[in-house]
């Protein structure tokens, strides 16, 4: 039970966090878009589409796992 807790913990600091996170880069990606282009202004969505994949697979992905781990460690 200890691990199931932790794993729920750890999902739902994953998502703060990935809210945060992706907030804050993300924004900062698109003030400092000089793209002139329409084709250059889509790759660069794309771009920032590829990185909040990678944020959420990071964040989402490793928290749960991590709550989980310390939870059976520390509690179960």
């Amino acid at each position: 039970m200890a691990g199931f807790l932790g794993a729920l913990i750890g999902f739902g600091l994953g998502l703060l966090e990935y809210r945060l996170i992706s907030a804050v880069v993300i924004g900062a990606l698109r003030r400092t878009d000089h793209s002139t282009t329409e084709a250059e202004k889509m790759d660069y969505e794309r771009r920032i589409r590829i990185l909040r994949r990678a944020l959420m697979a990071m964040t989402i992905g490793f928290m749960p796992i991590l709550g989980f781990v310390i939870g059976r460690t520390l509690f179960g």
